[in-house]
């Protein structure tokens, strides 16, 4: 039996509505709205004549059918985008396109990326940055993206593991003394961010301390807020207050002395960790492959011993 040919935003209401389980979540990712997600849905149940999501009181779960379909339509979403790349590359094998997070981007990778362009002499890079929560390549070649390393219909490799600890500049504990303990910290500024993709946050480090939430939680209120951790660091840099610091951010400030980094002995890793991620195939290509192979071998010599 044939079926009838579903619509390609159908489709995606599918393929995105089964990756996140919410039709709010979807519509927000496709910004339309929910009751425009759930009207496509309906649409492909009655074309196909299946039903592909329960819907429960505050969750969605796919049927047997969903499961089975969703996959398929995501495969077929990131066939397609391989294809059309492929396409507007040809010609265009000089060029490396490169996704990443903005401070990881400025403070790990583009300190060491001239060396990828010595070593691949014509190479043009055209590097972006991003945060996104949900991962999406977009027109990227290759990228470096944090997850626990779930990345359906792509090739991903572990590139660092993560940990966190607090930082800030040799000035600012000359001015405000050095803190005692874990629960002492919340008598300094701390540096705070407001949105927390990504990102770890202070309540995270002192959960993983032992600091009651009763303790810290009005030091958590009061203070400046930023949008991303490179803004963060430059307040500690500035001698503004104590920032929470990734270890591949800051772990060369640390050295060099521009930063301290406070009770050396605690160990708080991170949930996520670092990949370079591809679309299924694409290091076939040379310039991927060998930015692939570069970029692992800088992270094995950078190392990620949060002890040192």
């Amino acid at each position: 039996m044939r079926y009838h040919t579903a619509p390609a935003a159908a489709l995606k209401a599918l393929e995105t509505a089964a990756r996140h389980l919410s039709f709010t979540r979807a519509a927000e990712e496709l910004n339309i709205t929910q009751s425009a997600v759930s009207h496509q849905i309906k649409h492909l149940e009655a074309l196909w004549d299946v039903k592909l999501f329960d819907r429960r009181p505050r969750r969605l779960e796919l049927t047997t059918a969903g499961r089975a379909l969703a996959p398929i339509v995501r495969e077929f979403f990131a066939s397609l985008d391989e294809a059309l790349g492929s396409i507007h590359r040809e010609g265009e094998d000089n060029a490396l396109r490169v996704e990443t997070l903005p401070t990881f981007a400025a403070k790990w990778l583009v300190p060491r990326l001239q060396d990828f362009r010595d070593a691949q002499a014509g190479t043009d890079v055209w590097l972006s940055t991003a945060i996104r929560e949900t991962f999406d390549l977009g027109d990227a070649d290759i990228a470096i993206h944090m997850s626990r390393g779930e990345y359906p219909a792509h090739d991903s490799w572990k590139l660092i593991d993560e940990f966190v600890y607090p930082v800030c500049r040799p000035k600012f504990l000359d001015r405000h003394g050095s803190p005692a303990t874990p629960e002492d910290l919340c008598r300094f500024p701390l540096l705070l961010r407001h949105h927390e993709i990504l990102t770890p946050a202070w309540e995270f480090w002192f959960d993983f301390t032992g600091v009651p939430e009763s303790v810290y939680e009005k030091a958590l209120r009061e203070g400046t807020h930023f949008p991303d951790s490179n803004l963060a660091l430059q307040a500690a840099f500035e001698g503004q207050g104590i920032a929470l610091g990734r270890h591949a951010l800051v772990r060369d400030d640390v050295a060099s002395g521009r930063l301290v980094r406070l009770f050396p002995g605690i160990v708080c890793p991170f949930d996520l960790s670092y990949y370079v991620v591809a679309p299924r195939g694409r290091v076939e290509r040379p310039i991927v492959a060998a930015f692939r192979d570069w970029v692992m071998a800088e992270a094995a010599a950078f190392g990620g011993d949060a002890q040192e």
